[in-house]
């Protein structure tokens, strides 16, 4: 025996059977006319729902309430939140608190006002003085008297201190670290929201600290001195609608906090990616897409940008008298403006309806009683009564029709809009849909043009 090369050897085959397949199955079917007319049936349908599907594409500058549209859509028209996700949300809250605070915090001592506090606590301590003896400071928070208010007063600027030292500037020794462990509570009962890892590290650990020193956050958010420092709040970005969270902490607070559905509206988490959602309504399929609003995220717009039947540009009235997080010395409104204009006059939406929501409403009508238009210099050109609501949401209607480049911009088309309230969004949306359709009916020649 050798060994050698070894010869290929030709597949070997069998004959087919007549009327047979190569593999010595059944003979194959030719496709007959009938399957080839059920398969264009099928193309065709599949061809017109997907037509048929509404697609809207919320767009508009960071922080202007598009994710909260976004919560609005599913509580109206799709599922209910799972307990995960309301877990996710009570993390997200008791962290938007603490970020709230931090900020609050940081101005009262760059407005120089830890005087002003100095003196709040002098005169509450003479007020009380007697009645309340005892104060530590320690990992549950202040210990003290409560006065027929319900502020603990005399001790506004140890809460400041406690909260600065272990929120702001990081000077508490690890020793005394007060944050509680995993699902733990003050009084040893189970947490029900507990940790939540879809909400992040750096969310998680900030609830933890919310729960360490809920008690000083209430202490200074109740001070006369904060009450300054919040009407003076748009130098430094906080989210208008967190102080429901702060003007409810003893709940948030609570083992048994469970939010509730305002508390998942207000919640703020940073759109980092284009998330969508499908809803049916009334037999027509729409699809919503969120996307993030700062610089950084607006590059991937540009995927979502195919077939869209209808853009939502949100902007926020509010921020008339704010900056960008991202780019200190640009104001938020001209940011909304300009953007606004380059979404109108975009090619890539020359079909499509745009509809203009200027949002947060509610707190545009509170801070214009404080913050003058005309004051600020973007807008100085503002000649209407100050602390008059009508006449302020007309001048900015008008600056954002003064951004497209014809003037066949229906006011139908545009809505003032409190996105945090459910009942304005359920009108809004439902008129926002009946509009889309009938345009989207007109642009497809379905309908004659007015």
């Amino acid at each position: 025996m050798g060994c050698g090369p070894s010869t290929p050897q030709p597949p070997t085959t069998s004959p087919s059977p007549p009327g047979g397949n190569s593999n010595g199955g059944p003979p194959l079917k030719a496709p007959s006319a009938n399957d080839s007319r059920n398969i264009d049936n099928e193309l065709e349908k599949a061809k017109q729902e997907e037509e048929g599907k509404i697609k809207m594409l919320l767009l508009g500058a960071g922080e202007s309430g598009k994710s909260t549209i976004f919560k609005q859509m599913r509580l109206l028209y799709g599922t209910e939140r799972s307990d995960d996700d309301l877990r996710m949300y009570g993390v997200v809250a008791r962290s938007n608190i603490v970020v709230a605070v931090r900020k609050l915090c940081s101005h009262l001592r760059n407005l120089g006002l830890e005087e002003e506090l100095d003196r709040e606590s002098r005169e509450n301590e003479d007020l009380e003085e007697g009645n309340h003896s005892s104060m530590t400071c320690g990992h549950r928070g202040l210990q003290r008297g409560i006065s027929s208010g319900g502020l603990y007063v005399g001790w506004c600027r140890q809460a400041y201190d406690e909260l600065m030292a272990y929120l702001v500037d990081n000077t508490a020794t690890a020793a005394q670290d007060p944050v509680a462990g995993e699902g733990a509570s003050e009084n040893g009962r189970k947490d029900w929201v507990g940790q939540s890892p879809r909400a992040g590290l750096a969310a998680n650990n900030d609830a933890k600290q919310f729960l360490a020193h809920h008690e000083s956050i209430r202490i200074l958010w109740q001070s006369n001195t904060m009450k300054q420092v919040w009407a003076k709040r748009s130098a430094v970005n906080i989210i208008d609608s967190h102080k429901e969270y702060l003007n409810d902490i003893p709940r948030i607070a609570s083992p048994d906090y469970k939010p509730i559905t305002q508390d998942v509206l207000i919640a703020r988490v940073r759109t980092t990616q284009v998330v969508m959602e499908k809803y049916r309504i009334d037999g027509i399929d729409f699809e919503m897409y969120d996307v993030g609003g700062q610089r950084s995220e607006r590059r991937k717009w540009i995927d979502c940008f195919e077939s869209v039947t209808a853009v939502i540009f949100v902007a926020a009235l509010s921020e008339y008298d704010q900056t960008l997080a991202e780019a200190k010395r640009t104001n938020r409104m001209v940011e909304a403006l300009e953007l606004f204009r380059s979404v109108c006059n975009n090619r890539a939406f020359s079909n499509t309806s745009i509809m203009l929501f200027l949002n947060k409403k509610d707190i545009f009508a509170e801070k214009i009683l404080y913050s003058d238009i005309a004051a600020q210099r973007p807008f100085c050109d503002y000649a209407g009564p100050t602390k008059d609501f009508d006449h302020g949401v007309l001048y900015f209607i008008q600056k954002f029709k003064d951004c497209l480049i014809d003037d066949e911009f229906n006011d139908s088309f545009i809505h003032v809009t409190c996105a945090t309230d459910t009942n304005n969004m359920e009108f809004v949306l439902d008129s926002t849909r009946t509009i889309i359709m009938t345009d989207n009916l007109k642009r497809s020649g379905f309908l004659g043009a007015d």
